[in-house]
């Protein structure tokens, strides 16, 4: 405990005080404690805890299923308080905890456990709970054993809240009331599930059938969360590998840090605002995160020349969504993420490339995408010109809405912008190094027509002087078999 802040150790001992405080009537003759019952409950949480660390055969690690909730609260039912804050000791210490300090956390969580087990039980018994469970003959007493079953649940939220809050106050000085308003609501739906689930152990353990058929609820209680598990670990994992992804495009292109994370909050805007389900606005952020990543196949001389490219590095630099496509094929959680990655750059008059695709052939989220990526261009300040406003990007949106970006998705942008804003952080410098930019074209803040002054200007790889940027302009257009539009405006830069 040598590296946990001094507030939060005295936070440690005084719960671990008061959890001993709390056990201690178990051990007085006045106190009837059915040892059989809390030995067995014990013992099942433990099993529970203990099979949480271990790696499922040809899983992808350990999975944790927590303290076990139904097995605490179906004590909290069964026991008096004393001997429900004991049940939950032995599962705490044994649980796997993910962070350091270890041994800290370990002991936290079994002084904290207990200390909310008794709080749980206090309320069921003095609603009268377990008059209501039935046995010796008697019948369980339905619906009123809900109230008491519901206020033990309440209690264990509030208690366990109040807790959390208490030590990461200490600890991280973060405002105990900011900490339960973050972890009460989320809390009481799944605490009031394993109450229920407690409950329906706790009868049919009073049952003539006996503990042995309390299972028939925990195993698939059990099962449930540990598939829940299993899971949150599988979306931990997509988020690393995304992750990892973007970092390796920033390390290649150092001159749009940060550019894909903010393309991704510009989509999840627009995906917002046009009613989209949740599994699609994720699927969204992922794509506007990861448009970019087929840079990682475009050679490092080409992303970053200082000087005009040539009509073949041209070629080679719009090949990127191809490129990126590749590299995410067989990630299946993408799903509709690969299409935005392929044809982001496709325009709505079908002068885009890779394919030329032309009004609704573009997948939607290519549509998106584009849309949130040319915003994103326009309003971050890189090391060869300055961000534009954000009105200005609207307005640029706008007038290319129709023949280069899907004038729907540009509606709902602007909308939501309106209603949630884009900070300044959202448009910080995507340069390592911002440079002072040099050369007649270097500033870009005239107000000049599309074909010199772009929404896709901003994208392309840059030279460390800016010299890029004039060289766009002067490098002639690469003529399309597929396609009799001239390469104008927004479709010159291929540096994207």
């Amino acid at each position: 405990m040598s590296g946990t802040p001094a507030a939060a150790r005295a936070c440690i001992l005084a719960a671990v005080l008061c959890a001993i405080w709390c056990t201690l009537p178990a051990f007085t003759p006045d106190t009837p404690v059915p040892w059989g019952t809390a030995v067995l409950l014990a013992a099942l949480g433990l099993g529970c805890e203990t099979a949480g660390r271990r790696s499922p055969p040809g899983g992808p690690g350990p999975v944790a299923a927590g303290a076990f909730l139904p097995v605490l609260l179906a004590a909290s039912f069964l026991l008096p308080p004393a001997a429900a804050a004991l049940v939950a000791v032995g599962g705490s210490l044994a649980g796997r905890v993910e962070q350091p300090p270890y041994a800290a956390r370990r002991i936290w969580r079994a002084a904290q456990l207990a200390l909310t087990c008794a709080a749980a039980s206090w309320a069921y018994a003095t609603l009268g709970g377990p008059a209501t469970l039935g046995g010796g003959g008697a019948a369980p007493d339905f619906p009123r054993a809900l109230l008491p079953a519901c206020a033990a649940a309440l209690a264990f939220s509030l208690v366990l809240t109040a807790l959390d809050a208490v030590v990461l106050a200490a600890a991280e000085r973060r405002p105990v009331h900011r900490s339960v308003y973050e972890l009460l609501p989320p809390a009481l739906g799944p605490h009031l599930v394993h109450a229920l689930a407690g409950l329906m152990t706790a009868v049919l353990w009073r049952s003539p059938y006996g503990p042995l058929s309390a299972l028939l609820v925990l195993l698939p209680m059990y099962l449930s969360c540990w598939v829940f598990a299993q899971y949150h670990r599988e979306q931990a994992a997509h988020r690393a590998t995304i992750r990892a992804l973007v970092h390796a495009v920033d390390i290649k292109d150092t001159y749009t840090r940060g550019h894909s994370e903010r393309v991704g909050r510009a989509s999840v805007l627009i995906a917002r605002e046009l009613g989209m389900d949740d599994r699609r606005v994720e699927g969204l952020r992922f794509a506007g995160i990861l448009h970019d990543i087929g840079k990682l196949g475009v050679p490092t001389r080409v992303l970053r020349k200082d000087g005009p490219l040539t009509p073949e590095e041209r070629r080679i630099m719009e090949l990127h969504p191809e490129y990126g496509h590749e590299i995410v094929r067989g990630i299946g959680f993408l799903d509709e993420a690969r299409d935005a990655i392929l044809h982001h750059h496709e325009r709505l008059d079908g002068s885009g490339y890779p394919y030329g695709l032309s009004g609704s052939r573009i997948p939607e989220f290519a549509r998106v995408v584009a849309v949130a990526d040319a915003f994103d261009a326009m309003t971050s300040t890189r090391s060869y010109r300055r961000a534009r406003p954000v009105p200005a990007a609207l307005a640029e949106l706008k007038r290319c809405a129709g023949s280069q970006f899907d004038p729907r998705m540009v509606g709902a942008l602007d909308r939501a912008l309106r209603r949630h804003g884009w900070s300044e952080a959202d448009t910080a410098v995507t340069a390592d190094e911002p440079r002072e930019p040099q050369g007649p074209h270097a500033p870009l803040e005239s107000h000049a027509p599309l074909e010199s002054h772009t929404p896709l200007e901003a994208h392309g790889p840059r030279g460390p002087r800016g010299a890029a940027a004039g060289a766009r302009r002067d490098a002639p257009p690469v003529p399309r078999a597929r396609s009799a539009a001239p390469l104008s405006g927004p479709s010159r830069d291929r540096r994207r």
